[in-house]
């Protein structure tokens, strides 16, 4: 069972930058594949970053490209998302998760709470 809590969100003036981070607990996530994930009041969830077990691999949504940084320090179980020039778009709960395998492949297993990110216009 692996335990995933976010941090970091908060509301923010658009242009502004916020990091958040996910930490594992209950087991180490070292060796799979992770996701940063949003959901907007009224819409579908979308992938936003992924990051390969090593962190040598990484991959965005179009949307979040040349803003939004994913990372990981496998030492701390922990996830990391950067975001710069944020939108009002952006605005969003956003939850880590965990996928079975090294690299980002079919669903997450384990999924965070999420936490909500606003950014006013």
């Amino acid at each position: 069972q692996v335990h995933l809590v976010e941090s970091g969100g908060g509301l923010v003036q658009a242009g502004g930058s916020l990091r958040l981070s996910c930490a594992a607990s209950g087991r180490t996530v070292s060796s799979y594949a992770m996701g940063w994930f949003r959901q907007a009041p009224g819409k579908e969830r979308e992938r936003v970053a992924a990051i390969n077990w090593s962190g040598g691999s990484t991959s965005y949504a179009d949307s979040a490209k040349g803003r939004f940084t994913i990372s990981r320090d496998n030492a701390k179980n922990t996830v990391y998302l950067q975001m710069n020039s944020l939108k009002p778009e952006d605005t969003a709960v956003y939850s880590c998760a965990v996928y079975s395998f090294g690299v980002v492949l079919g669903t997450p297993s384990y999924w965070g709470q999420g936490t909500q990110v606003t950014v006013s216009s």
